[in-house]
C-alpha cells in the first residue's frame, strides 16, 4: 500500500488530539498529586492533610502552561 505526501501532512485526526491532551493532564496531575503527599507528609502532616495537599497542588496546576508544552 501506497501512501503519498498529502496524506503526512494532513492534520490529526481531532479524537487523537484530545486523547493526547487528556493524557497530558492525567501525568500532570498525577505528578503535581505525587509530589504534593511526598511534601506534606516530609513536613510531618497527617495522612489525610497530606492528600488534601495533593489535591491542592492537582488543583494548582498550571493548565495553559500544558496546553503551551503540547
Amino acid at each position: 500500500m501506497c501512501s503519498n505526501a498529502d496524506d503526512m501532512d494532513a492534520d490529526p485526526d481531532p479524537d487523537t488530539i484530545r486523547l493526547q491532551l487528556a493524557e497530558t493532564v492525567r501525568a500532570a496531575c498525577i505528578q503535581a498529586m505525587r509530589q504534593g503527599y511526598q511534601d506534606a507528609a516530609t513536613s510531618g502532616l497527617c495522612a489525610e492533610g497530606a492528600l488534601e495537599a495533593a489535591i491542592g497542588a492537582a488543583q494548582q496546576l498550571d493548565l495553559e502552561a500544558l496546553l503551551r508544552a503540547e
